[in-house]
């Protein structure tokens, strides 16, 4: 009753409502959405380089649509993926009919559309017409399917409603082509309905009345140039030019005048056009009949149509995840109900499609109750951390679709959500700064992320001055291994977090491995185990362009820094290494330790043992030494 009220149109093509439940799907929030990239890029907001574009081979539009809603909502449960993954893998291994099947796809129509336009009245010919050869391929579907032995491909096989009456009604009414207009007529086959074709035969028959009419009036009135014609405005007509204006019969009765002849009607040519009219009116008339008789036939059989669409649509699905795991050879995942995510040379599938094959470096994820539940990983920019942790919830996404995945092997443990916060971007409208963001984001994650939920954090904090970004970042680490006990995976540049694994039994360092050769550098993008030791932030510098003076500047700087602000063990002076120690950090200016040997000289000083020269002597040096 809502719907009818609101919507003030034909809800006929509403047959079932479906109830979801979260429990059965693998929940994902907008931000993960664009953050992953599944739909759209994040930047541009283009369909291409995203998950979907990746896995969209279909042949149908109702396919592409499908693939959409599978894409934005995976699956949380096992056995409906398993059958997803026995049909994908039949049709991967029979080449020969994912061939044959695609093509017969490829001539369909959008079925769904059409039963949608059928059931509320708003058809045209041309759509019957199409539904009529989309009909026509599903006993070719069937007969391929009939050997199919996995238990989804057996279930569409029987979806798969021939509707065989309708076909040949539909077949045998309408013509070959149907036109898109209602009203013009051309609809319904000659044979189809005996007075319709009578009708036609009068209004469609008149070339040979007419051709003897004229060459009659030739014949009565001697003038040889008298020709009949039609238009729209003034119906039948006798031409004359005005060379031949004596030789006009009484009976003759102008209609128009032309600059070189007249146009007339007599009684007999007049008394014909209303007979040919009002045929061709009353032929029309009839044919619109015949159709929307026709129209509500299909109507009847709504449910059956829609039932045998959502068949061919869920056919092209997995039709097109079997072409899609061949070409890219992805492999079948494992799925368990366990909180394990173990994956062997996993690769980036947008990054992998984009590239030229062989040129992707792939890496191993392992996280478990055996391995470790957060993965702190470190290493340069652009070496590819982003990358690897993106990679990670795409395989739990893909593999939760019910898809092959991008590696050679790999175990997926059924997440309930993925959260994914690798990026944020100033909302002005809402009067919240980049790191408002970052931080409303991460709350979002905090408060709801569960045991068996896989996080993806990218350089949390990044957002404030160093300690607060450090402090955040080590408490947000800390609080997804102790209270929600989440699969983490958490990208930093702040390599102070290495520390975490000291602390925390269940985290696990790794760095994207870097080669040094002379004074350049070189990014192998393969992960390892270890913390990173060095950040290279000047050598992505000096790779973007940024000016030579600066850089050299830049490097002089670091080494003032790293010299005062290095301990004993070559380690920042931020964190220390006993077990969760939690000292108040001090924020200062970068460059403050420059002054730290006076102030520990003046610290050490006897006040007592100096004289007032003595005293003023040690002022003057520092004084000195302050100037330069």
């Amino acid at each position: 009753d809502y719907l009818r009220e609101t919507q003030r149109t034909s809800l006929d093509h509403i047959t079932r409502l479906i109830v979801y439940h979260r429990s059965q799907t693998l929940v994902i929030d907008e931000v993960t959405r664009r953050s992953l990239e599944l739909v759209r890029t994040l930047r541009e907001g283009r369909r291409e380089a995203t998950l979907l574009a990746v896995l969209d081979q279909t042949a149908t539009p109702i396919g592409a649509r499908l693939l959409a809603q599978w894409v934005a909502n995976p699956l949380a449960e096992i056995e409906p993926l398993t059958e997803r993954q026995d049909a994908i893998q039949e049709l991967l291994t029979a080449h020969l009919l994912r061939s044959e099947l695609t093509e017969l796809l490829g001539q369909a129509y959008d079925m769904e559309r059409l039963t949608a336009r059928i059931a509320t009245r708003r058809a045209s010919p041309r759509d019957l017409g199409m539904l009529a050869r989309t009909l026509a391929l599903l006993p070719k579907l069937k007969a391929k399917l009939a050997a199919r032995k996995s238990k989804l491909l057996g279930h569409l096989d029987s979806e798969l409603d021939l509707c065989v009456e309708l076909r040949q009604q539909l077949e045998s009414a309408l013509v070959d082509d149907p036109p898109l207009a209602l009203r013009e007529g051309g609809i319904i086959r000659p044979g189809y309905h005996a007075e319709l074709d009578e009708l036609r035969s009068i209004s469609h028959g008149g070339k040979q009345w007419i051709a003897e009419f004229q060459a009659a009036e030739i014949r009565r009135t001697g003038i040889p140039s008298l020709k009949i014609g039609f238009n729209q405005v003034f119906g039948y007509y006798i031409e004359v030019t005005h060379t031949h204006a004596a030789k006009i019969p009484p009976n003759y009765t102008r209609k128009q005048t032309l600059k070189n002849a007249e146009r007339y009607t007599t009684p007999e040519l007049k008394e014909y056009e209303d007979r040919v009219l009002r045929a061709d009116e009353k032929s029309k008339d009839l044919e619109y009949d015949l159709f929307a008789g026709l129209r509500e036939r299909t109507a009847a059989d709504t449910r059956r149509l829609q039932c045998t669409a959502r068949a061919l649509a869920a056919l092209d699905v997995l039709l097109s995840l079997a072409s899609v795991a061949a070409r890219r050879n992805y492999c079948r995942p494992a799925l368990v109900a366990e909180p394990v995510l173990e994956v062997h040379d996993g690769r980036h599938p947008m990054i992998e499609a984009l590239g030229s094959a062989g040129q992707f470096v792939p890496n191993d994820v392992a996280m478990g109750p055996d391995s470790a539940r957060v993965l702190v990983v470190t290493g340069p920019n652009m070496a590819g951390k982003s990358t690897y942790i993106r990679q990670a919830a795409l395989t739990v996404i893909m593999a939760q679709i019910g898809s092959f995945v991008p590696a050679r092997s790999a175990l997926v443990g059924i997440a309930d959500r993925v959260f994914a916060r690798v990026g944020a971007t100033d909302e002005l409208a809402r009067g919240q700064s980049t790191f408002m963001v970052e931080m409303v984001e991460t709350a979002a994650i905090l408060n709801a992320a569960t045991e068996r939920s896989l996080v993806i954090l990218d350089e949390i904090g990044r957002g404030t001055s160093t300690y607060d970004g450090v402090s955040l970042a080590w408490a947000v680490a800390e609080h997804l291994h102790d209270h929600n006990r989440s699969r983490v995976l958490f990208a930093t540049h702040y390599h102070e977090l290495a520390e975490l694994s000291r602390s925390l039994e269940n985290v696990k360092n790794l760095n994207v491995a870097v080669r040094e050769w002379q004074d350049e550098i070189v990014f192998l993008h393969k992960i390892v185990e270890g913390a990173a030791d060095k950040s290279y932030g000047i050598h992505v510098a000096r790779l973007a362009g940024v000016p030579r003076s600066v850089i050299e500047r830049a490097k002089t700087i670091l080494a003032e820094l790293e010299a005062q602000h290095l301990d004993a063990d070559n380690q920042p002076r931020l964190v220390g290494s006993e077990h969760r120690r939690r000292s108040s950090f001090i924020q200062r200016s970068l460059f403050w330790g420059r002054y730290d040997h006076w102030i520990e000289a003046i610290r050490q000083l006897d006040l007592g043992s100096l004289s007032p020269d003595d005293a003023l002597a040690k002022l003057r040096e520092i004084q000195s030494e302050l100037d330069q």
